[in-house]
């Protein structure tokens, strides 16, 4: 409901009728709208606000939205079950948290993430198939058996799940760093159009 009021305040109906309605206020304050003056402003207020025209609704997603957004729902759903699993362990949790803070930076460029389809292949992966699949394969092994060490291996499957995490978040920096770069040589062509429409500036990076 407050949502409506304020959409309705900021829309063209209610700034045309506001404009009109002050319209009749200064005809009052000019002598010209005589006693029945407040009739007068009510009066214009809703012709202002029945004849303005309707704000346009966004109707529309952007091909970025619709491919982020479901990955950015998803990456908070593992998460929850991440920190509400209790049976992973404090560092690996630690190394998811930071994990998805990287790909929720890269997903809040989704415009940028969107223009490479194998950087978004690699981050829609890594929150839908590499991470859970990991986290799951060990969620179900007996903390003592995650913990030790068998036979010829030479690493026990904590250790293992510790370097998958690592080579995601290597992955995954690779993809930021790539996008960070979109976004810089984006500043850097802006920079060049000013420079060349206004001349000399300050704005050389």
């Amino acid at each position: 409901m407050l949502d409506r009021v304020v959409g309705y305040l900021g829309s063209t109906r209610n700034i045309v009728g506001c404009a009109l309605a002050l319209a009749g206020l200064l005809a009052h304050f000019l002598g010209l709208a005589g006693a029945f003056w407040p009739l007068v402003v009510a009066g214009l207020y809703g012709v202002g606000a029945l004849l303005a025209p309707a704000d346009r609704t966004r109707a529309a997603v952007s091909y970025a939205e619709a491919e982020t957004g479901p990955l950015r729902a998803d990456l908070e759903a593992l998460l929850r079950r991440v920190r509400g699993s209790g049976r992973l362990p404090i560092d690996v949790v630690a190394r998811v948290e930071a994990l998805a803070e990287v790909i929720a930076e890269v997903l809040d460029r989704a415009e940028a993430l969107t223009t490479s389809p194998d950087h978004l292949h690699v981050v829609s992966r890594t929150i839908r198939d590499y991470l859970p699949a990991g986290l799951e394969a060990y969620a179900n092994l007996p903390p003592a058996y995650a913990l030790t060490r068998r036979g010829d291996r030479d690493r026990s499957a904590h250790e293992e799940l510790l370097v998958q995490l690592d080579l995601l978040d290597s992955a995954l920096r690779t993809v930021a760093e790539a996008v960070h770069r979109g976004d810089e040589q984006a500043l850097r062509d802006q920079s060049r159009f000013l420079r060349d429409r206004f001349g000399p500036s300050g704005l050389d990076l």
